[in-house]
């Protein structure tokens, strides 16, 4: 099968779906992953101007690690708008190279709007993917995709529907997370928060909630021709 994670900001694959992306990758699936935003604002200290190539290429770098296709929109932090045209346009170019079977991304009741948008751009983009005379210069038209969505920030208000057991796979979706060093050594000096220890309690809770060690958890978009027969995480 072919899998594409679409999220915000480089480390939101990491934090949420890595583990899951990694069994996609184990059992023969080509997994792309596309992160809209650059992350240009994510320090204090950084300017935007050096930190969102830093980031773009800190991604690059965790998705080498696990084989998967990295590729970014490359748009500013707060600048995530699902009515804009040409980033509606590119993702839908993306999708359409990426043929997927399903997409990850980011609930539509996230904390925040870069976040929200991006579910929103999922949304139109997955359908206008599949209508063959929009944009046929964009790529061949794809089937309307399944669409899971992964756990909120901080895990709040987000009750999965389905488990992915990634207790295999932990140590290498908190390598990958490790990559992004500019979030993570910022954040452990000044903000006194661990993000992979943080990133590991909260795959343990979801392990506690279904019966292994790890996990990671989703909700289906339940909507006319996004259902399947099929499971299809692994």
């Amino acid at each position: 099968m072919n899998v594409l994670a679409i999220t915000c900001h480089p480390d939101d694959m990491e934090i949420h779906a890595a583990g899951t992306l990694l069994k996609c990758k184990k059992r023969g699936d080509n997994v792309t992953v596309c992160h809209v935003a650059n992350g240009n604002m994510g320090h204090v200290v950084i300017p935007p101007e050096e930190l969102g190539p830093m980031r773009i290429a800190e991604a690059k770098k965790s998705g080498d690690l696990a084989g998967f296709k990295t590729v970014t929109l490359n748009v500013g932090d707060l600048l995530v708008d699902s009515t804009d045209k040409k980033q509606h346009d590119d993702l839908v170019a993306v999708i359409r190279e990426a043929k997927p079977d399903f997409i990850i991304t980011h609930s539509p009741d996230d904390y925040m709007s870069d976040h929200v948008e991006v579910s929103k751009l999922v949304f139109k983009a997955s359908f206008s993917a599949s209508v063959p005379h929009y944009e046929p210069q964009l790529g061949e038209a794809v089937a309307v995709t399944p669409v899971f969505y992964m756990d909120n920030s901080d895990y709040i208000s987000c009750e999965p529907y389905e488990y992915v057991d990634i207790t295999d796979e932990i140590d290498m979706k908190l390598d990958m997370l490790a990559c992004h060093e500019s979030q993570l050594v910022w954040l452990r000096d000044h903000d006194g928060i661990d993000v992979l220890e943080t990133t590991r309690t909260y795959a343990r809770m979801r392990g506690a909630q279904c019966g292994v060690q790890y996990a990671e958890g989703y909700r289906r978009l339940f909507a006319s021709q996004r259902a399947t027969t099929k499971r299809l995480l692994p």
